[in-house]
Protein backbone atom coordinates (compact mmCIF):
# COMPACT_ATOMS: atom_id res chain seq x y z
CA UNK A 1 0.00 0.00 0.00
CA UNK A 2 1.30 3.39 -0.68
CA UNK A 3 0.90 6.69 1.61
CA UNK A 4 -2.23 7.88 -0.29
CA UNK A 5 -3.97 4.11 -0.08
CA UNK A 6 -3.28 3.88 3.93
CA UNK A 7 -4.17 7.73 4.25
CA UNK A 8 -7.58 7.11 2.52
CA UNK A 9 -8.25 3.64 4.07
CA UNK A 10 -7.58 5.13 7.65
CA UNK A 11 -10.03 8.23 6.05
CA UNK A 12 -12.73 5.77 5.79
CA UNK A 13 -13.16 4.24 8.64
CA UNK A 14 -16.66 5.17 10.91
CA UNK A 15 -15.41 4.33 14.25
CA UNK A 16 -12.72 3.84 16.20
CA UNK A 17 -13.65 0.01 16.46
CA UNK A 18 -12.45 -0.52 12.88
CA UNK A 19 -9.31 1.18 12.89
CA UNK A 20 -8.26 -1.31 15.79
CA UNK A 21 -10.02 -4.46 13.55
CA UNK A 22 -8.00 -3.20 10.37
CA UNK A 23 -4.13 -2.88 12.56
CA UNK A 24 -5.10 -5.99 14.38
CA UNK A 25 -4.72 -4.80 17.80
CA UNK A 26 -7.02 -5.99 20.28
CA UNK A 27 -8.47 -3.60 22.78
CA UNK A 28 -10.86 -4.06 25.98
CA UNK A 29 -14.53 -2.65 24.20
CA UNK A 30 -15.20 -0.93 27.66
CA UNK A 31 -11.67 1.05 27.49
CA UNK A 32 -12.95 2.30 24.34
CA UNK A 33 -15.95 3.83 25.01
CA UNK A 34 -14.70 5.30 28.16
CA UNK A 35 -11.99 6.83 26.66
CA UNK A 36 -12.72 7.23 22.66
CA UNK A 37 -12.25 10.64 21.97
CA UNK A 38 -8.44 10.79 23.64
CA UNK A 39 -7.69 7.66 21.37
CA UNK A 40 -8.90 9.84 18.74
CA UNK A 41 -6.96 12.77 19.42
CA UNK A 42 -4.35 11.08 20.11
CA UNK A 43 -4.36 8.41 17.09
CA UNK A 44 -5.14 11.76 15.02
CA UNK A 45 -1.69 13.54 15.99
CA UNK A 46 0.02 10.87 15.63
CA UNK A 47 -1.05 10.35 12.26
CA UNK A 48 -0.34 14.31 12.08
CA UNK A 49 3.38 14.25 13.67
CA UNK A 50 4.51 11.30 10.69
CA UNK A 51 2.09 10.69 8.00
CA UNK A 52 2.11 6.84 8.05
CA UNK A 53 3.86 5.73 4.90
CA UNK A 54 2.48 1.74 5.23
CA UNK A 55 0.53 -0.46 7.21
CA UNK A 56 2.96 -1.03 9.73
CA UNK A 57 3.77 2.33 10.25
CA UNK A 58 -0.13 3.65 10.72
CA UNK A 59 -0.28 0.44 13.29
CA UNK A 60 2.21 1.98 15.47
CA UNK A 61 0.52 4.95 15.53
CA UNK A 62 -2.49 3.15 16.29
CA UNK A 63 -0.81 1.20 19.12
CA UNK A 64 1.37 3.97 20.56
CA UNK A 65 -1.94 6.35 21.13
CA UNK A 66 -3.73 3.19 23.11
CA UNK A 67 -0.65 2.59 24.56
CA UNK A 68 -0.16 6.31 25.57
CA UNK A 69 -3.81 6.30 26.95
CA UNK A 70 -3.25 3.08 28.95
CA UNK A 71 -0.27 4.57 30.67
CA UNK A 72 -1.60 7.25 31.27
CA UNK A 73 -4.02 6.00 33.89
CA UNK A 74 -1.32 4.31 35.70
CA UNK A 75 -0.30 5.50 39.14
CA UNK A 76 2.33 8.10 38.85
CA UNK A 77 4.03 7.48 42.07
CA UNK A 78 4.07 3.35 41.94
CA UNK A 79 5.41 1.33 39.11
CA UNK A 80 2.80 -0.52 38.17
CA UNK A 81 2.84 -2.30 34.54
CA UNK A 82 0.47 -1.31 31.50
CA UNK A 83 -2.51 -3.98 32.43
CA UNK A 84 -5.50 -4.55 30.15
CA UNK A 85 -3.20 -3.09 26.98
CA UNK A 86 -2.49 -6.03 24.88
CA UNK A 87 -0.22 -4.06 22.54
CA UNK A 88 2.07 -2.48 24.82
CA UNK A 89 6.01 -3.01 24.01
CA UNK A 90 6.95 -1.88 27.94
CA UNK A 91 6.44 -5.49 29.35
Amino acid sequence: MSQTDIQQKIASFTCLEQAFEHFEIECDSRFLNEYRTELMKRFNGYLLISKPDDWFSARRALKNAYCKVQRGRLDKHTRSACRGCTSCQRR
